[in-house]
């Protein structure tokens, strides 16, 4: 796709996200632009809060969670769901905000910290139609903007817990976990993720569509995926994975963004 080809909300490639903010500090994880700004203290992640949040056009585009130490930033064009170039402008606009404080942008890779990520709760289901409505009641959320079939996610309304959904079985397996983490890292952090899991005792049940995902285990049989953008753009900006993409028979990987 050429450069001028591309509108402001014209949805970006993976690929093409990743490679325009990567330099930045940015990271594109599950279908947002991600950052953190190490403030140091409440009172200057406020301000710079307010002036990442003064950026013209932010609206529409920007999530911001002030914490003691730090703000975490998010950018994903809330009109068409995914990353666009207003996106990537918005995020270059922030990055010159936070440099004329004397602060960065940054991933949290590589140093002593957790890199910036996204975890969803993942339930596996032989009919998403007849548990679907509980969990909604029970947690308190809501549908996807526009996504509300037996098979969408969930969401909390107030962006605080992890996205719920429901990933489709075949056949019982009562022997297996059937509630899982999905954990969405910046491509560069994947690795050395694994391998932290990996030396806590985890093992390593099912790379075969990595770099996508990876699925770990802890010693009792618990699952968690690790998952990135990377090898996602093939099929498509809609979907994150073949379907049916399959493993014992259990459909994996055919709803979330990645």
């Amino acid at each position: 796709m050429e450069e001028t080809n591309r509108g402001p909300y014209q949805k970006l490639t993976r690929q093409q996200a990743s490679d325009a903010v990567s330099s930045l500090g940015w990271r594109l994880v599950l279908g947002e632009l991600r950052t953190l700004v190490l403030t140091g203290s409440l009172t200057l992640g406020a301000d710079v809060a307010a002036r990442a949040a003064s950026v013209p056009g932010a609206e529409g585009h920007l999530r911001l969670d002030v914490r003691a130490d730090r703000v975490i930033l998010a950018l994903q064009t809330a009109a068409v769901s995914w990353v666009t170039e207003r996106d990537v402008e918005l995020a270059r606009r922030i990055s010159a905000v936070a440099a004329e404080v004397r602060l960065d942008t940054v991933s949290g890779i590589g140093q002593d910290r957790r890199s910036v990520q996204v975890l969803e709760i993942g339930i596996d289901a032989l009919d998403a139609a007849a548990i679907r409505s509980f969990w909604q009641a029970v947690l308190g959320y809501v549908d996807e903007p526009g996504r509300f079939g037996p098979w969408d996610g969930l969401i909390d309304p107030l962006g605080e817990g992890p996205a719920v959904w429901f990933q489709r079985m075949d056949a019982p397996r009562p022997q297996r976990n059937r509630i899982h983490f999905d954990v969405s890292v910046p491509h560069d952090e994947a690795e050395p993720r694994i391998q932290a899991a990996l030396a806590a005792g985890g093992k390593l049940i099912y790379d075969a569509e990595a770099p996508a995902f990876w699925v770990l285990a802890d010693a009792e049989g618990n699952e968690a995926c690790v998952t990135t953008w990377q090898g996602r753009d093939l099929w498509g900006l809609g979907c994150s994975g073949p379907d049916p993409s399959t493993r014992g028979g259990l459909s994996r990987r055919t709803r979330r963004l990645g």
